[in-house]
């Protein structure tokens, strides 16, 4: 059962976020269709505690004190651990190997890797690191990560060809991570091991970053013909994590 007034205070607070320069009593009570003398009352009380502060305009604008918080907030969001239970019932819908990694420098690192008892064999564990270029998790990250961070990364890495499918142009890696954005998910056919076909998408966090990326994997005979429903749970999944991260998507 909510309680009316603490659920008027979220609904300021969240109200605010989206303007930064500021609203007045009477802005806010309009724009939420609350009663112009209980918003005043809620937002003096808010401004008492520095959750909000008043500019010279006599606009309120969120405080000091939701620093504090926000900051607390993210270091307490573990990206493994609040994504733990989504992974496992990914892994049990697609009844494949399901992996998560996190970007460490010019690689990525396993840091969950759900393994269903029919799923092929692969070398990757949790702890170690792949290429990004040939994997589809690293591919996921180089596709949705800011071009400048993309292209400096891209300067640094040699591609050596690992299998008979392994791109070792920049101009064809390039170009085909510019359909992996524009689809919301990478691919790796065959890339960095023989037999392993790896459909891979970004989790965000509150900074619109990405702060991992997960996968489904296994046989290509058995991805292919349910691809259009991996990568369906694929993405629900992805897009459930980034939520509890504080994503929200613009």
């Amino acid at each position: 059962m909510s309680v009316k007034s603490a659920v008027r205070v979220m609904e300021i607070l969240e109200l605010l976020s989206e303007h930064s320069e500021g609203l007045t009593v009477k802005e806010i009570s309009d724009s939420l269709s609350f009663p112009q003398s209980s918003t005043f009352n809620l937002v003096q009380t808010l401004c008492t505690r520095n959750y909000l502060i008043q500019s010279g305009t006599k606009k309120y604008k969120l405080g000091p004190k939701l620093i504090h918080i926000g900051s607390n907030a993210m270091e307490g969001l573990d990206v493994q651990s609040e994504g733990e239970v989504h992974l496992r019932k990914l892994m049990e819908d697609v009844q494949e190997t399901v992996f998560m990694a996190v970007l460490s420098e010019d690689e990525l690192v396993y840091v969950s890797k759900l393994e269903y008892n029919r799923s092929i064999r692969t070398g990757a564990k949790i702890g170690s690191r792949k290429p990004l270029y040939c994997t589809g998790l690293g591919k996921a990250f180089l596709a949705f990560m800011p071009e400048e961070n993309r292209d400096s990364l891209l300067d640094e890495l040699k591609l050596n060809k690992i299998t008979e499918n392994t791109i070792t142009s920049k101009a064809v890696l390039i170009e085909q991570l510019t359909i992996y954005s524009n689809q919301g998910y990478a691919v790796d056919d065959e890339e960095n091991e023989e037999g392993l076909y790896c459909i891979a998408a970004p989790v965000f966090n509150a900074n619109q970053e990405v702060a991992a990326a997960i996968s489904i994997a296994g046989p290509k005979f058995r991805m292919l013909p349910n691809k259009d429903t991996i990568v369906q749970k694929l993405l629900s999944v992805s897009e459930e994590i980034s939520q509890t991260l504080g994503y929200i998507k613009t």
